[in-house]
């Protein structure tokens, strides 16, 4: 029987290489070195954590959602390095249909390409799949990034389409939204056990 999800309840996941908890205010002091030091990491971002004060606003905004059941946000912890690396969120909850989008995922440069993302969405796709019981999950994001295009579609995403001129770059101009997205059949079927098989790159 599925689990309800519950926006108050502290949900833990982790295996040998990756931590994921809930963000809480206190994590400024583990994450303001990222917003201050690499101001790169927002280049795509939809709200500007590239500074003391943008870091304070960005926990703040992360919480307020998750008080509100729409939002639930993780800090990210890697084992091997011993550090806290970056943060993720599942966001526009909908439990109704079970359906989540999964985003606001960024990790400072030395936890980039080191495969930690991987363990973190094998671990975030159990929970929400198998756990929880959802049944869509959904990626968004700007279409200019091919970064991030590239990485979400090594978890076994497919690609949706394009939503044109859907909102603002923190830069002020407009952006185009590529939509990508896993099913839960997907997941249970073929893509679990292909990204198992990453895992490996990026053993403890």
């Amino acid at each position: 029987m599925a689990d309800i999800f519950d926006a108050k309840k502290d949900y833990v996941l982790e295996d040998d290489n990756a931590l994921l908890r809930p963000l809480t205010a206190a994590d400024f002091e583990q994450l303001k070195a990222f917003g201050i030091n690499e101001p790169e990491l927002w280049k795509f971002t939809l709200q500007n954590a590239g500074s003391e004060e943008g870091m304070h606003a960005y926990l703040e905004t992360a919480l307020e959602r998750r008080e509100k059941g729409t939002s639930y946000p993780f800090i990210v912890f890697d084992k091997n390095k011993n550090e806290y690396a970056g943060a993720t969120r599942l966001y526009d909850i909908d439990v109704a249909n079970k359906n989540l989008s999964l985003g606001y995922t960024w990790y400072g440069k030395n936890f980039q390409g080191t495969g930690l993302n991987k363990h973190c969405k094998y671990l975030l796709f159990e929970f929400i799949f198998e756990q929880l019981e959802f049944e869509r999950v959904e990626f968004r994001l700007d279409s200019d990034n091919e970064r991030s295009m590239r990485a979400i579609k090594s978890l076994g995403c497919t690609f949706e389409g394009i939503l044109r001129n859907n909102g603002y770059k923190i830069d002020g101009t407009r952006r185009n939204s590529s939509v990508l997205s896993i099913l839960k059949n997907e997941w249970l079927e073929s893509k679990k056990e292909l990204l198992k098989e990453k895992l490996n790159d990026y053993k403890s």
